[in-house]
């Protein structure tokens, strides 16, 4: 059986309070003491509890962390600043998926809360927009990264790319380089990113003195299989666009692979650019243009807010925006006309 603080008491002789003092670096009992009863209770084979620990204390630091996917590169990156940063600051983190669903992901909140953390960071989320006052009740501060909310509950804080600034970046690049019909794969309804991203491009559009054309918006589902179903949908057209800014960088892998099977050269035939610059997007052929996110220091940065509220601060001001930066690679390239 495991030891327990009266065992190592019996074996050094000493109050059971005496070796709760000891074990927890108590200046009421002398150095030599200190040192002969952490040096049984290593012989022993004592570690403390846990759980009584952080009866005493008021808290378990670990934050949970919910996901949409444990399959995401995007959010493994993110959860890598998360991990990083808690690490340091003696944290654990349970990681939870909600597969994008709302339900599944005010449950993962709840069973988190019931899980005791100091805290929970939710990733890509729909729930500040839909739960409010279930976010509320939670009773520990809630992170939302890159959320899909503009007005946050009460102790629910946010940390997210500017997604507006990415797409512009990302459509100013195209027009940069001579494009004019430059068409928009989205991402998936009801989500803020895609708007915004939508509202960059249009912008963008707008500042280089281009009409919005609704027909070169192409539905998308932020994964592959968006970008491949968008495809023949965009060739269908009478006047066909010669570059896309697709959502992310897995609707543009998708769109990638569509092209090389209906044999268009990228970027030659059609320049594509995506978001987020995941780590496949360098290695994709040809290696993929896109607007990378910051992921490891928005995991970052969420964490750190974290800790500042479970120090017991505010957190007044918490709403983190941090901006994206383009990354010219091998798909985009200058719009050759048909007469060359």
């Amino acid at each position: 059986m495991k030891p327990s603080i009266k065992d190592i008491a019996r074996a050094a002789g000493v109050s059971h309070s005496t070796v709760s003092r000891a074990l927890s670096d108590s200046p009421l009992i002398n150095a030599a003491t200190r040192a002969r009863i952490r040096r049984l209770a290593a012989e022993m084979g004592y570690s403390p509890d846990a759980g009584a620990r952080s009866l005493v204390r008021g808290h378990t630091c670990t934050v949970g962390v919910v996901v949409t996917t444990i399959a995401d590169p995007f959010s493994a990156e993110v959860v890598e600043g998360i991990e990083s940063t808690a690490y340091s600051h003696s944290y654990s983190v349970i990681l939870a998926a909600s597969q994008d669903e709302p339900e599944r992901e005010i449950a993962a909140v709840e069973m988190l809360r019931s899980k005791r953390v100091d805290a929970v960071i939710v990733t890509s989320s729909r729930v500040g927009a839909l739960h409010q006052e279930r976010l509320g009740a939670a009773g520990v501060p809630v992170i939302l990264l890159n959320s899909h909310s503009q007005q946050l509950a009460p102790h629910t804080l946010s940390v997210r790319v500017d997604d507006m600034n990415g797409a512009r970046l990302a459509t100013e690049h195209l027009l940069a380089h001579g494009h004019r019909r430059i068409a928009h794969v989205t991402g998936p309804a009801g989500h803020s990113p895609s708007a915004d991203r939508l509202a960059g491009y249009r912008a963008a559009l707008s500042a280089a003195d281009l009409p919005f054309d609704p027909a070169l918006i192409f539905p998308g589902t932020g994964r592959p299989a968006g970008g491949e179903q968008a495809l023949p949908l965009l060739l269908a057209l009478t006047a066909q666009p010669t570059a896309v800014f697709c959502y992310n960088d897995m609707t543009a892998i998708g769109l990638l692979a569509a092209a090389r099977r209906a044999g268009l050269r990228v970027p030659d035939d059609l320049s594509v650019i995506g978001f987020d610059d995941i780590p496949f997007a360098a290695y994709v052929s040809p290696a993929l243009t896109t607007v990378a996110q910051p992921k490891f220091d928005l995991g970052q940065r969420a964490m750190d807010m974290a800790l500042t509220l479970i120090a017991g601060s505010s957190g007044e001001g918490g709403h983190i925006m941090l901006q994206g930066t383009l990354v010219v690679r091998e798909s985009t390239c200058s719009y050759k006309s048909d007469s060359g």
